[in-house]
């Protein structure tokens, strides 16, 4: 019995996930959240989870942030990326940072239904308009690379990580994690060789070369 995640802050949206996952096999049980610290705190809390469907912009999550935080912290969870940005670039990258597949929010419930089937049969899916886009579309070596150097990273390294781009000091850090402060240093002496930079500044921007603007916000304004 498959156990999904749907992961997204619009209702209406989270609906037809849902709607779609029990039409596309039979007996999924399906969890919802709508924030990327609710997606963490779920796939702690339950290992049994084989699915998440990502928001690429939700409460938490910026850009392709989130995708590398559970490739690194839950590895053997699969990760369809959803998002209104259907640039093939972005696709890509996504693809290159351990995505199994991509869904646009115009896909209509086949659409929904065939990608949730597809990557639970361990195959990659990306919807038919994309496919041909994609495929021309080269990765960029440093995306590579980046991939490769987060993936070096523990879980509690790359938690490390994320609250050090957040701003955050050692000790708030030991407290947020509970462990001692030199544990977080060991930590950070870790990351630093192996994302090759020298400190905390070049450590963060590591992690914010993940962002992604988001086509809705950009309507709004």
């Amino acid at each position: 019995m498959p156990t999904l995640l749907i992961a997204d802050d619009h209702p209406l949206f989270r609906a037809a996930l849902r709607q779609a996952a029990s039409d596309a096999v039979a007996d999924t049980l399906v969890r919802e959240t709508d924030t990327l610290d609710g997606v963490l705190a779920a796939l702690d809390a339950e290992p049994g989870i084989d699915l998440v469907l990502l928001d690429l912009h939700m409460p938490g999550n910026h850009g392709l942030a989130g995708l590398a935080a559970i490739r690194a912290q839950y590895p053997g969870v699969a990760v369809v990326v959803v998002s209104a940005n259907d640039d093939p670039r972005v696709v890509r990258r996504a693809l290159d940072h351990g995505a199994a597949g991509y869904l646009p929010k115009s896909a209509g419930l086949d659409e929904l239904r065939d990608a949730i089937r597809a990557v639970l049969a361990c195959e990659q899916w990306l919807p038919a308009s994309l496919r041909a886009a994609v495929a021309r579309t080269d990765s960029a070596s440093a995306d590579a690379a980046l991939a490769a150097r987060l993936a070096s990273l523990s879980p509690q390294q790359f938690r490390v990580l994320t609250l050090v781009a957040d701003g955050l000091l050692n000790k708030q850090i030991a407290d947020r994690l509970d462990v001692q402060e030199r544990t977080v240093k060991a930590h950070l002496s870790a990351i630093f060789d192996r994302l090759g930079v020298r400190n905390r500044t070049q450590a963060g921007v590591v992690l914010r070369e993940l962002e992604l603007s988001d086509p809705a916000r950009q309507i709004a304004d």
